[in-house]
């Protein structure tokens, strides 16, 4: 039998195709027109009736970077075959049933309205194509990681979710850390050509390009030191915290790390574990106290006094975790804001509270720590936190 060639198949595949295609944009794949074309291609001459058989040649042609690389195989079997996924959101009937005729030829159903379902893009078209017909259907939601992504770290109950929000944590570390070092700037000589400033160049020479232009790498690097809030009223967020400062200090060079409550702890050293578990007891072991009161300004005070010499300079972006609420004075706070703020290049606070409906900043210690902040921001959500790297890379 002929192999299939990309025309001879049909809408129902096209559309599938095309709901994966989304999904990898969605979880930040370069995927465009021409890679599309050419992953169609790709199915149609595996054979469609098994779209694992495509799996090889589309990881080499969609993965443009280490990052697609490792997440490729989890969505992948994600849209196809439906696993690694604990929960579905339900849709109508006459959708399911026009979904079911769509993927049939393509991969294995899942056991109806069995946990293993993906919440796929494809699905989504589907239901809304049956909209008219059926009104009271739901819509698919994003895909799974799409959808832990957006859900707040005090709602998370299942232990593997939890589980893999904390992967997904220190993934994203890992993540800011490539992209935040992939600066370059021109030279005589690199690994690249710039383009653009070579034909800026040749326009005193006719258009001719005489003289050619490079990238290499500019090295400038960020330093991040990060104030982690152990107190009782963060409990819900310490621990996904704790897992992204740990990738973060697994893989940025210049950063340092401190917990604080009633009293602060120096903790890089415990975090730079290369193993996660050990890392984590290690720190169990130093964080004496957490879980209960807050002193912000004094541990403040405490940092500025024995470790703001040695950690700071002018590139230095200090991330406070805290929801704010601080049982010392809030002048104490305030002045030692106004310290570190004069020693450091940017403060940065991340306060879970603002993804709160109704949330007002009103708390003393709060309002008092305001006028120093230079970006104030939620921290509730994977996506929250992944928000930040646009900011860090242009400091």
């Amino acid at each position: 039998m002929a192999a299939l060639t990309a025309a001879d198949i049909g809408p129902a595949i096209r559309q599938r195709h095309a709901g994966f295609m989304r999904t990898l944009r969605d979880n930040g794949f370069k995927v465009g027109l021409a890679e599309s074309s050419d992953a169609l291609a790709v199915l149609a001459a595996s054979g469609i009736d098994r779209a694992g058989r495509a799996r090889p040649a589309l990881k080499a042609l969609l993965c443009g970077r280490r990052s697609d690389w490792d997440a490729f195989d989890a969505l992948f079997d994600a849209y196809w075959a439906g696993r690694n996924v604990k929960t579905r959101v339900a849709v109508s009937a006459q959708a399911a049933l026009a979904n079911q005729r769509t993927l049939k030829s393509l991969s294995t159903q899942a056991p109806a309205g069995g946990s293993s379902g993906l919440p796929s893009d494809v699905e989504r078209v589907a239901d809304g194509a049956e909209n008219d017909a059926a009104p009271a259907g739901k819509r698919e939601g994003a895909s799974a990681f799409e959808t832990l992504a957006r859900t707040d770290f005090r709602k998370i109950a299942d232990p593997d979710a939890l589980a893999e929000a904390h992967r997904l944590a220190e993934r994203l570390a890992r993540r800011m850390r490539t992209h935040l070092t992939r600066r370059e700037r021109a030279a005589k000589r690199g690994r690249s050509l710039d383009l653009r400033r070579t034909i800026h160049a040749s326009l005193g020479t006719g258009g001719t390009p005489l003289r050619l232009v490079h990238r290499k790498p500019l090295h400038k690097p960020l330093r991040l030191v990060l104030l982690v809030d152990a107190s009782g009223s963060m409990s819900l967020y310490t621990a996904v915290f704790v897992r992204f400062v740990h990738g973060v200090l697994d893989h940025f060079r210049e950063a340092e790390a401190f917990l604080f409550h009633t009293k602060l702890i120096h903790v890089s050293d415990a975090l730079r574990e290369k193993d996660t578990a050990r890392a984590l007891d290690r720190l169990g072991l130093m964080a004496e106290g957490a879980g209960g009161g807050t002193r912000v300004g004094e541990s403040l005070a405490t940092f500025n006094r024995w470790h703001a010499a040695r950690v700071l300079h002018s590139r230095t972006c200090v991330m406070i975790f805290s929801d704010g609420y601080d049982t010392s004075p809030p002048e104490i706070l305030g002045a030692e804001m106004a310290q570190l703020r004069r020693r450091c290049r940017r403060i940065v606070w991340l306060n879970p509270l603002i993804g709160w409906d109704g949330y007002e900043p009103t708390a003393r210690g709060m309002t008092a720590a305001l006028p120093f902040i230079d970006l104030f921001a939620p921290a509730h959500t994977l996506a929250s936190l992944a928000a930040l790297e646009p900011y860090l890379a242009r400091l």
